[in-house]
């Protein structure tokens, strides 16, 4: 059974290698996200936003952001099921070509609008992207290393945040070769078409989704390609794979989320990704913009910006120390929780190593949060459906972030930094009982267990 085959590998440099690789592809995804914040402060100082008034009389800020997230919306909840019809290595590429195009359209842009439009269009691919990506490393680690591939894919992905923020410091104020330095922070996802194909050559399909849909042949010769890159690594032959509980192959509905055993584990995921992403987008989309209504000025709150993005990337290395060891839907709460309490902190400071302090506990508590709920969303239903399931439920993170944008953009207006903070405390609070009463275990299992 390929299942069993798979979660009896030892976690060898070949099997790094390729989650590496997948979060490789993701770097240039998270990349194009952490523009929303970035390039803003970018585009109001080449006149082409307007920090005052925008459509629909908010902010130009604002409207960005809710392209991005619109798009992200629409690419999850409406795309994110090709995943499961042509499988993850095909939809992989597809969809980082599209962003990373339509990114490179934005930055030729000198109109609103047109920049809006272009956002909009590229967070569709990107959307497609994070749920397949997220399906294909769930389904190729082994049981015993799947939080800590996850927090290995948010080393490598969230990598990128501390580059656009560095990007950002250093060209927005500046116009090489004559060109607005926010153009040139824009095309960096160009850079991912000259990877994709490398990526695409070198990962294998999932066999557990070639299993999946009734293509056994395939799956065994995947399976078997696989193998025989982990053996020499592993020291010779490796251990009989341990019986396990077999997953139903063939086609699948969205509706089945819908029904028992997944109709908890589907509101739970719902009320998370809606609630969770008012305290991780609302803090770090508008990182630049909360720094200077502390009172930083704009070059200076780039610079406070791009200090706590470095804890990004390093962040993660110290989750996977306990990535599997504590139980996921614990280290989701306990993540909130920080959240809520770090947020409130940093909305009380004025100066500048205050600011920076609980700042970057603040982003520190965003990102444990982020890998937990992106390895937990990924484990708790078939394969068969994973990916629009995952796609499902992780679009009301996007929608929430569509309205959330808008609400920031009026309690920072209205209420300053604590009336932001007492917000995402409110939202924190929402995920903890969710995920406390409805939350199911996973630690430990494999992923067909999981399901039933």
């Amino acid at each position: 059974m390929v299942s069993a085959r798979l979660d009896r590998l030892p976690a060898t440099p070949y099997i790094w290698k390729l989650i590496i690789l997948l979060s490789l592809g993701g770097f240039f995804e998270v990349y194009d996200i952490a523009l929303t914040a970035s390039i803003s402060p970018g585009l109001i100082r080449a006149g082409i936003f307007h920090a005052v008034k925008g459509l629909f009389g908010l902010t130009d800020q604002a409207t960005f952001a809710a392209a991005t997230f619109l798009g992200l919306f629409i690419g999850t909840v409406a795309f994110a099921s090709v995943a499961d019809r042509y499988g993850r290595r095909a939809i992989f590429t597809v969809s980082l070509l599209w962003y990373a195009a339509a990114t490179v359209v934005m930055a030729s842009q000198s109109n609103a609008v047109m920049i809006d439009l272009s956002r909009f269009i590229a967070s569709i691919g990107v959307g497609v992207e994070l749920v397949t990506i997220d399906s294909y490393i769930a389904e190729l680690a082994p049981k015993q290393i799947r939080g800590r591939a996850f927090a290995v894919n948010h080393v490598v992905q969230l990598s990128a945040v501390p580059i656009v923020a560095l990007l950002s410091w250093q060209l927005l104020p500046l116009k090489p070769l004559g060109m607005d330095g926010w153009r040139w922070v824009a095309l960096g996802p160009a850079l991912g078409a000259i990877f994709v194909w490398w990526i695409r050559r070198t990962v294998p399909e999932s066999p557990r989704w070639l299993a999946s849909r009734g293509r056994i042949r395939e799956a065994e010769l995947a399976m078997s390609m696989i193998e025989a890159h982990v053996a020499p690594q592993a020291g010779g032959e490796l251990r009989e794979p341990a019986p396990t509980v077999a997953e139903t192959a063939g086609k699948a509905s969205l509706s089945e989320i819908l029904r028992p055993p997944y109709t908890r584990r589907t509101i739970m995921l719902v009320l998370l990704n809606f609630f969770q992403a008012i305290g991780f987008f609302g803090f770090n989309n508008w990182t630049p913009a909360l720094m200077e209504s502390r009172g930083a000025s704009f070059v200076k709150s780039l610079q406070y910006t791009f200090f706590i993005a470095t804890l990004f990337p390093i962040t993660p290395l110290f989750i996977a120390l306990i990535a599997d060891r504590i139980e996921r839907k614990w280290q989701v709460m306990t993540a909130a929780i920080c959240v809520a309490g770090f947020g409130l902190a940093f909305s009380q400071q004025f100066t500048t190593a205050r600011l920076i302090t609980f700042g970057g506990l603040l982003a520190m508590s965003t990102i444990l949060l982020s890998y937990a709920f992106h390895a937990y969303m990924s484990e708790v239903y078939p394969t068969r459906v994973r990916a629009r399931a995952v796609g499902f439920v992780y679009s009301f993170s996007r929608l929430s972030t569509v309205f959330s944008s808008f609400m920031i953009a009026f309690f920072l207006k209205k209420f300053g930094t604590i009336g932001v903070f007492t917000f995402i405390a409110s939202a924190m609070f929402v995920v903890v009982l969710s995920v406390g009463i409805l939350g199911t275990r996973t630690r430990g299992q494999a992923l067909e267990e999981i399901a039933q």
